[in-house]
Order: C-alpha cells, then sequence, then structure tokens
C-alpha cells in the first residue's frame, strides 16, 4: 500500500475503525498517529492550526497538504480515494441516494442515540441517569427496528448485492452498541440484524478494522 494519510484519536473510536476498514478495502495505507493523547495533543497549538475545533478523528494527508474533520466526511473521503469507489459509494444517482440515505441513518438515528449512554457507561464522563438513558435505549430500538425490515428475506447488504459504504457506515455505530446496549431482549426484537452484522464481519478488511463482534445478554448500566 502506498502512503495515504493518518488519523489522529483516541483508541477505539468506531469513527477511525469506519475509515480505517475502507483504506483496507481501496488498497490505501491510512494510519492513527502513535503520539496522540486526547485532550493534550488536540489542545496544542500545532493541531489546531491544522484542525481549529480540535475535534477528532482528525485526518492528514501523507504530503501534509490536506486536512479534513468530522467522521463522515473522513471515511467518505478515502471511500472516493481508490478502485473500489463505484462499489462503495454508488455508480448511479438513485444508488448514491440510497447509500447516503444510510450514512445519515448511522448517524442521526443510530450514532446520536447511542453517544449518550457511552458516555454514561464505558466513559462515565456525565452522571447516570436513568430516564435519559432509557429513552435513548427506546429510540436506538425504534432505529434497530427500521434497519431490521430493511434486512428481511436474507439481504446481506443494505444496497444492492454487494459492500457499500452504507454498510460500512451503519456498522460502525453497531459494533459498540452491541457491547454497551444492544441487549439479548433487543436482538429479539430485530432478528435479521445479528446475522447481518455477523456476515459483514467475515469480509476480512472488516474484521481487521472492528475485530470481533461482542454480544452482551445484558445491558450496561451504571
Amino acid at each position: 500500500m502506498a502512503p495515504f494519510g493518518k488519523i489522529y484519536s483516541y483508541p477505539g473510536n468506531y469513527r477511525v475503525a469506519r475509515t480505517l476498514a475502507l483504506a483496507e478495502l481501496n488498497g490505501l495505507e491510512v494510519v492513527l498517529d502513535p503520539d496522540f493523547q486526547m485532550g493534550v495533543t488536540n489542545k496544542t497549538p500545532e493541531f489546531l492550526a491544522k484542525f481549529p475545533l480540535g475535534k477528532v478523528p482528525a485526518f492528514e494527508s501523507a504530503d501534509g497538504s490536506f486536512h479534513l474533520t468530522e467522521g463522515q466526511a473522513i471515511a467518505r473521503y478515502v471511500a472516493d480515494s481508490g478502485p473500489k469507489a463505484a462499489q462503495l459509494l454508488g455508480a448511479d444517482p438513485k444508488t448514491r441516494a440510497l447509500i447516503d440515505q444510510w450514512a445519515c441513518f448511522a448517524e442521526q438515528e443510530l450514532g446520536m442515540h447511542l453517544l449518550l449512554p457511552v458516555r454514561m457507561t464505558l466513559f462515565k464522563i456525565i452522571p447516570f441517569d436513568e430516564a435519559r438513558y432509557d429513552q435513548c435505549a427506546a429510540n436506538f430500538e425504534r432505529a434497530l427496528k427500521r434497519l431490521d425490515v430493511a434486512l428481511q428475506g436474507g439481504k446481506k447488504f443494505l444496497v444492492g448485492d454487494q459492500l457499500t459504504f452504507a454498510d460500512v457506515m451503519v456498522l460502525g455505530p453497531l459494533s459498540l452498541a452491541t457491547k454497551v446496549l444492544v441487549d439479548a431482549e433487543m436482538r429479539k426484537a430485530a432478528p435479521n440484524v445479528e446475522g447481518y452484522l455477523k456476515g459483514l464481519l467475515e469480509i476480512p478488511e472488516l474484521k481487521k478494522a472492528f475485530g470481533e463482534l461482542v454480544l452482551i445478554e445484558t445491558r450496561v448500566k451504571a
């Protein structure tokens, strides 16, 4: 692989895993900055000169000339920069629109409702509030049921008959949600999703980036 760029972020960020998976699929070398320290590196003048809001993930091209923030934008740029761009992003307007629909769904319906429970439990950076947690869980389950409907009939992929950007984007928050929020009871309400995730993680490039699928029996609380 030819050097393509590096990402600044903390470990275990599913937004980074999505980009690394897309890089593998496209034969691009994208690496994590080994010296990055959250709350330290991203507050330095040098970092802020490149990324003014200090947000991660943040991407820098191999030659240092191009800087990009926002996880979805970084993932899309990497998806569009290699030989599998047409497959991943769609070869016609309708296919591209469907892929974009699911990419937005991943951020707005899955990622958004996962964020608060994760901050309460795994990161413990805000106090646990059961009412808010349960509301997020209900909203997430609603989104999961929508995904389940789209996967009826044994579908392996969300758009067409091959892996696209849509699947990688949806896999991101789900790979974390199954460790925290999506317990056995929630999986029963969306029976097609588990098989879908297992199928995606049989793809070597995705398994390398995301690791093994973890399924909890009971959701994590404080």
